[in-house]
């Protein structure tokens, strides 16, 4: 029972005002599919609000009137704040879509035909040029070996080997 209202408390906490800013960002081998598959969560707010000041635009980014251009414009900024390194080669990725979990947008990308990496390089500076305190947490698998790590603005980037 003190778990659960533990857990409650948490998500009514975070949910009514965030005072921290955070990103996850998830990374994952795929051996079989030799896929890099690609997370990112990040406040839905702080996104949005990123977003807007980027584009210079206004939309709602959980009920978007055009769906398709907030896509856009999240895939744009991924591309150019989340790049992934691996042995050395810039990996491209393709943005697949995100959906809204709670107060998260879950942005998914991939990168197809991808042998397993011996040296992992990720700069992330997502949301480091609105808030000076961002946090961006970052976890890696590969080979069923998972390691993990967190870039404290502007701190940008984290090598792991495998």
């Amino acid at each position: 029972m003190g778990l659960l209202f533990c857990k409650w408390w948490m998500t009514l906490w975070l949910t009514a005002a965030h005072p921290f800013y955070a990103s996850v960002t998830e990374i994952s081998h795929n051996a079989a599919k030799k896929e890099l598959q690609v997370s990112c969560r990040i406040f839905a707010d702080d996104l949005e609000n990123t977003l807007k000041a980027e584009y210079k635009t206004s939309f709602d980014i959980t009920h978007p009137a055009n769906r398709q251009q907030v896509e856009g414009y999240i895939a744009g900024y991924l591309s150019r704040h989340l790049i992934i390194t691996l042995d050395g080669k810039t990996i491209p990725l393709h943005f697949i879509g995100y959906k809204i979990e709670e107060d998260a947008v879950w942005s998914f990308l991939e990168a197809e035909n991808v042998p397993a990496p011996k040296q992992v390089q990720v700069k992330n500076n997502l949301l480091y040029e609105r808030h000076p305190t961002q946090t961006n947490m970052i976890h890696v698998m590969v080979g069923g070996e998972r390691k993990s790590t967190k870039l404290d603005n502007p701190k940008d980037i984290a090598v792991m080997g495998f």
